[in-house]
């Protein structure tokens, strides 16, 4: 499932990158011509039908302008790479001086959107938050910007709160779990 993930990220950073690319209206020329560019180096039966799912998932659709067939990335699209851009940066550990801030985000999403407060949890911890109750995580570093993409996309506005907060009490096994400086 997560493979299938990386191939649509790559085929929208694909289209994101130049903003229009020409390609056939068919999925598996289009593939060839991404192998080309480098971005697609294996065709299967995955790969092939990656166009068809980003079309139904809204985050690309095909146009055809004289009489060539142009895939072009939706708004949605570029919403969803940019969510996945912060995230994988989150993921990776990409460290930064630390402010001497947590950040905490805290949510309550009722039991009729179970699926969302999985996904929600999931997703954090992918990006490498730490839990400290079950419906409250902490992360050192600013990561406003990925919550906001994040609330956008679970469509939770109201049941995720993002706040900074200077000091935890007994914070040790924190600063210990993100390997920064104790006090």
């Amino acid at each position: 499932m997560r493979r299938r993930g990386y191939l649509q990220t790559a085929v929208l950073t694909a289209l994101a990158v130049p903003g229009v690319l020409l390609v056939a209206m068919v999925a598996p020329n289009t593939l060839q011509l991404l192998g080309r560019f480098g971005v697609i180096r294996r065709l299967n039966d995955q790969t092939s039908s990656a166009l068809t799912r980003l079309v139904k998932k809204g985050f690309i659709r095909f146009e055809n302008i004289g009489g060539k067939g142009y895939a072009r990335i939706t708004e949605k699209g570029k919403s969803f790479l940019l969510y996945e851009q912060q995230r994988a940066a989150l993921s990776t550990g990409q460290r930064r001086r630390w402010d001497r801030r947590f950040r905490i985000v805290m949510f309550d999403i009722p039991e009729r959107r179970r699926p969302v407060r999985i996904k929600l949890r999931t997703t954090m911890k992918q990006a490498g938050f730490l839990r400290l109750q079950d419906s409250v995580w902490v992360y050192p570093y600013d990561c406003e910007d990925f919550i906001a993409l994040l609330k956008a996309d679970l469509h939770v506005g109201k049941d995720v709160l993002y706040t900074v907060v200077e000091k935890i009490e007994n914070d040790d096994w924190i600063r210990t779990h993100f390997k920064l400086p104790h006090s």
